[in-house]
């Protein structure tokens, strides 16, 4: 007896889901390839505790590295409310309170179940540096206040302590090549490659205490104290690198203010780099508390200081002069300033922090001529006080400093590091570039990230979007067969 008219549209509908369901399991297993799921990202905290202020910077990067370093970028800058961690002598405790308002914008960045595997690190520059000098008590009481707060947070806290100027200069170079990708770059095709040689930068960093300078020199530098390496991105570079303490803005001024309150006898001191018409009473025993003033301080100390405005901005330069100390060292060649050897400059160079923040208020960072430079800076000085206060409106805490500021930079940069009018255009005026800050801390978190083992990316098996696309398609097919026999079985009536 033959198969009914239902029996075989049955079975014929069982046979098909059958064989689109096998072409559907191939298509899954055989057609599957591996590939690499997106990299997790990790996450690192720096808080940059300078002479005048403290900034913290969050940054992330993925775990599969380049070359072994990784692939960093920044994620939060957040300025920490009041001075710098020095300053708090008197109430040591309020240095680490000063920092729990950005520590808790960075733990809320970072996702809590990250928070463990998280590095943190404080890194103490020159002000800090000048207080251990002048008293190591009260710099240890800081660091453990600062250590107490940051200890107790849920990262893992790595330590507070002073960051030599020599790697402060350093990773500053490290910072300002990276963000203009002279050392790794991504490419068209989708991969990061190494720049070609030659292209690299130098860093020049002025703070409120010291001031650096880092390049890579064309010849030896014959002075190796000031020579620094480093291997990132698979590649490794010998860097000059020098870091002069109480050059930085704020000492400068104190030690300027301090040469002259010597050579006058009277609490009056005319001031040549203050504008003419402004005048000031401040107490003149805070002026010697810092290692950087040498002149011998007067007896009464608990007098105040009157200090009257000049403009007369070359008068300012001879006091700025000397500051400075560059004579011949026998066997070294090339000089800088403070009898310390220097090659010869090569190259572009970048000028971060007061660089910037003194020329971006003079209107200097759009690579004008020496002679411009210095034409303008003459000329604001020989604005009347009134005049300038009028002009600026809202910026008291600096306005009176910035002549002396620019005639400083001027100075130490053509002077004192031997920038000429050929030169001078090589100098580049920036406080970011792409987005990230330039400073010394997102050079260690890299230099840091050459540490930390690196996770191998998760594999797994895909297909591509086609085959994909198909399996889908007999996937729904096979059902579309089975509830098509289901259908005939249960509701097509006995023949």
């Amino acid at each position: 007896m033959g198969l009914s008219c239902k029996e075989k549209v049955f079975l014929a509908l069982l046979g098909a889901a059958v064989a689109l369901g096998l072409t559907a399991l191939v298509l899954v297993l055989v057609e599957a390839v591996n590939i690499l799921l997106p990299a997790d990202t990790k996450f690192g905290i720096v808080l940059d505790a300078g002479s005048s202020h403290t900034s913290l910077f969050v940054y992330r990067w993925p775990v599969d590295k380049q070359n072994g370093t990784g692939v960093v970028s920044q994620a939060l800058a957040c300025q920490v409310e009041g001075p710098g961690i020095s300053s708090y002598t008197a109430d040591p405790a309020q240095a680490g309170e000063s920092l729990r308002g950005c520590l808790g914008e960075a733990l809320a960045l970072i996702p809590e179940a990250q928070h463990p595997g998280t590095p943190m690190f404080l890194g103490a520059t020159a002000g800090m540096r000048l207080l251990s000098q002048k008293n190591s008590s009260q710099a240890g009481d800081i660091f453990a206040a600062v250590t107490r707060v940051l200890g107790g947070s849920p990262v893992d806290f790595q330590g507070a302590k002073l960051l030599d100027g020599q790697d402060e200069g350093a990773f500053g170079w490290i910072t300002i090549n990276y963000v203009l990708g002279l050392l790794i770059k991504y490419s068209f095709s989708g991969e990061w490659t190494r720049p070609p040689e030659g292209t690299l930068v130098g860093a020049l960093d002025l703070g409120g205490a010291s001031t650096q300078i880092a390049f890579v020199p064309r010849g030896p530098v014959l002075d190796t104290s000031t020579q620094v390496t480093f291997h990132l991105y698979g590649s490794s570079y010998s860097v000059y690198t020098r870091s002069y303490l109480c050059f930085g803005r704020d000492q400068i001024l104190s030690r300027l203010l301090a040469g002259l309150v010597q050579s006058h006898s009277a609490s009056l001191v005319r001031h040549p780099c203050y504008h003419s018409g402004y005048r000031s009473t401040l107490p003149l025993a805070p002026l010697y508390e810092s290692p950087c003033v040498h002149p011998a301080a007067p007896q009464n100390l608990t007098q105040n200081l009157t200090v009257e405005g000049t403009g007369d901005p070359g008068a300012c330069v001879v006091a700025i002069q000397q500051l400075f100390n560059c004579s011949s060292l026998q066997g070294l060649g090339d000089c800088a300033f403070d009898r310390v050897h220097q090659p010869p400059l090569w190259g572009q160079f970048y000028a971060f922090s007061n660089f910037y923040y003194t020329f971006h208020f003079l209107n200097l960072t759009s690579r004008q001529s020496l002679a411009t430079a210095n034409a303008t800076v003459w000329e604001f000085c020989q604005e009347p006080w009134k005049q300038v206060e009028a002009s600026y409106p809202g910026q008291d805490r600096w306005l009176r400093d910035y002549c002396a500021c620019g005639l400083y930079i001027l100075t130490l940069l053509t002077e004192g590091y031997g920038f000429s009018e050929e030169t001078w255009p090589s100098i580049e005026f920036r406080q970011q570039v792409g987005g990230m800050d330039i400073g010394w801390t997102l050079g260690y978190m890299l230099n840091l990230t050459g540490m930390i083992p690196a996770e191998a990316p998760v594999q797994w098996r895909a297909e591509s979007y086609g085959v994909w696309a198909a399996g889908v398609v007999f996937v729904v097919l096979t059902l579309v067969a089975v509830l098509g026999a289901a259908t005939v079985q249960l509701l097509w009536p006995q023949d």
